[in-house]
């Protein structure tokens, strides 16, 4: 993978980089990290997650409402049950590259 070269002159704006450090922010939750992790396989619903992660439903539905706020999980309502999977390709990668990036 090339490597972009970055300098003081072609940094973000101040504000672009408060944006990213927010949108990292995110990813400092283990819970959330779990939530992820448990949607990338498939898009479930809260009650499967609170159960494969031996987690609450009200926690797993906070920590879901932060995701997808911060656009890191999408939804679809099958009648009453919504199912949440991961927003797109790219939150599956960060998490790999993360995991790789500790396993170094």
């Amino acid at each position: 993978m090339e490597r972009k070269t970055n300098s003081p002159e072609t940094a973000p704006d101040r504000d672009r980089l408060y944006e990213l450090s927010e949108f990292f922010r995110i990813f400092g939750d283990s819970s959330r990290i779990r939530i992820l992790y448990a949607l990338l396989d498939r898009e479930k619903c809260v009650l499967d997650i609170a159960k494969q992660l031996g987690m609450s439903h009200s926690a797993v539905s906070h920590q879901l409402q932060t995701l997808r706020a911060n656009r890191l999980v999408k939804y679809r309502r099958d009648g009453k049950t919504v199912f949440y999977s991961l927003a797109d390709d790219h939150i599956f990668g960060i998490i790999n590259q993360g995991l790789e990036h500790i396993e170094e």
